[in-house]
């Protein structure tokens, strides 16, 4: 067997399920005197399944516990097999699993643990996203008053934006402090959720419905300052800019915005 075809064929046994080496790879391999070729293969297979379930477990790990041991490694190993590690690096092993959840288990379950997926691995994304100096409160006192009129923001890198229908982020904090977990129960409304990485740690908090609106009209519509506090007038009168000015300072203190540029006033 050419040397190509021999690497080929062992990556397709270690991302494989089946721990019984195919004899034409047992055929190029030689073993030892005190260690067969086929036992040596297993147990090379064992430790790279192991060391992949260990990086999930890494991952999500108030999901590991939350499921407990057989639940998450059924779940691993059928996602594994789904979904090899083709990357070269161990961090973006689990970046279906949410995705795949979705088509391994049925609902009503298959959105709880969905949710509770993408919630760990938005703290993923969150920490090794790019490096970027966010809109600071100093950098705002330099503005100018056309520049304060005219200012649009974004959401830096690292932020991620979550939409939680059930108790997740309740569920999420038990297993994280090792006290008991709540039952799955859906929401009244749906919760807006941040994740974001902020002097080196992660982030997070939940958004009133008014505040969330806001903010997504800021990032998302492309809105100014002073379009904000023209869309708040409608509902808070006379308090609109006071309000739109009190959830800029939080947003620029929490390092959550970097600054998109100058742009005409619009509503």
């Amino acid at each position: 067997m050419r040397l190509t075809a021999m690497q080929k064929a062992f990556e397709a046994y270690l991302t494989s399920g089946d721990n019984d080496a195919p004899p034409e790879l047992l055929e190029s391999i030689r073993g030892s005197r005190t260690l067969a070729a086929e036992d040596g293969l297993k147990i090379y297979h064992n430790a790279y399944r192991a060391r992949l379930l260990s990086v999930l477990r890494e991952d999500f790990p108030a999901l590991y516990q939350w499921l407990g041991d057989d639940s998450f490694e059924q779940l691993a190993f059928a996602y594994l097999a789904a979904w090899p590690s083709s990357h070269f690096s161990l961090r973006w092993l689990g970046e279906k699993l949410p995705c795949f959840i979705s088509g391994y288990l049925a609902d009503p379950q298959s959105s709880v643990v969905r949710e509770l997926a993408e919630l760990e691995w938005a703290f993923t994304l969150a920490f090794d996203a790019p490096d970027v100096k966010p809109l600071s409160l100093e950098m705002m006192a330099t503005l100018s008053p056309d520049e304060w009129t005219s200012l649009t923001v974004k959401l830096q890198p690292s932020v991620r934006w979550l939409e939680l229908h059930y108790n997740t982020l309740e569920r999420w904090k038990a297993v994280k402090g090792e006290s008991p977990s709540p039952d799955p129960e859906p929401l009244p409304e749906p919760m807006i959720c941040l994740v974001w990485r902020f002097d080196l740690t992660c982030q997070y908090r939940t958004l009133g419905r008014g505040e969330a609106d806001a903010l997504k009209l800021m990032v998302q519509g492309n809105v100014t300052f002073s379009g904000l506090c023209a869309t708040l007038f409608d509902e808070l009168g006379e308090r609109a800019p006071l309000q739109a000015a009190t959830w800029l300072k939080q947003w620029v203190s929490e390092g959550l915005l970097i600054q998109a540029g100058p742009r005409s006033d619009q509503g």
